[in-house]
């Protein structure tokens, strides 16, 4: 797989502990290279230190952006992934990428998807009230965080997440994520995975 990132890394780095502890055949999957929309941040570095390739595809640095989503294509194609893994990515990828990686590129989202899709999932949970949110694991298709789902985890609000606008909140999903894409990757590797419509079934189901 290739993940990509855009900040720290926290995600990249739950699936690289995943690798070594469990082998390539133990997990099932290994990352082939980390590619970003920005240069000098953790995520590249933890890469760095692992000793997996990178590339960088600075949005800045294209006429347009139909030009820079060509390009994150052709970078990220050159490693031949069966996977892309939006972890912390913070681009929306355009119609080359989709078309190259379609079925194929998994991305996070912290709520509990369709409810509170967009930039600001935390934040509009707790505005609306509600009582649990989560995270989500699922395909990206065309739309913001429209793409079919693999796999979901529950986290509960609590009243005192309301006095620091999400912070903590925000904390205990992001440990339920990290959990959750590393099960996912792992899973839909060992096992094989087929989308019918909305839904995703793994080979055994």
């Amino acid at each position: 797989m290739v993940v990509l990132v855009s900040g720290s890394g926290t995600n990249l780095q739950a699936l690289l502990d995943a690798v070594e502890a469990g082998g390539v055949e133990g997990y099932g999957a290994r990352i082939v290279a980390v590619g970003a929309d920005r240069a000098g941040i953790e995520g590249l570095a933890r890469a760095e230190r692992a000793g997996i390739p990178t590339f960088v595809r600075r949005v800045p640095e294209y006429a347009s952006r139909a030009e820079w989503d060509l390009a994150l294509t052709e970078a990220t194609a050159a490693y031949e992934p069966d996977l892309v893994v939006s972890a912390g990515f913070m681009k929306i990828v355009g119609q080359e990428f989709l078309a190259r990686f379609g079925g194929r590129l998994i991305n996070t989202h912290p709520a509990l998807l369709p409810s509170f899709p967009g930039a600001h999932g935390v934040r509009d949970a707790l505005a609306y009230g509600a009582k649990v949110t989560g995270c989500t694991v699922h395909f990206v298709d065309e739309g913001v965080d429209t793409g079919p789902v693999i796999a979901q985890g529950v986290v509960e609000i609590l009243d005192e997440d309301h006095n620091d606008g999400g912070a903590a909140l925000h904390e205990r999903i992001k440990e339920v994520e990290r959990r959750l894409l590393v099960d996912v990757v792992g899973r839909l590797s060992r096992d094989g995975y087929r989308i019918e419509g909305r839904k995703v079934r793994l080979r055994d189901e």
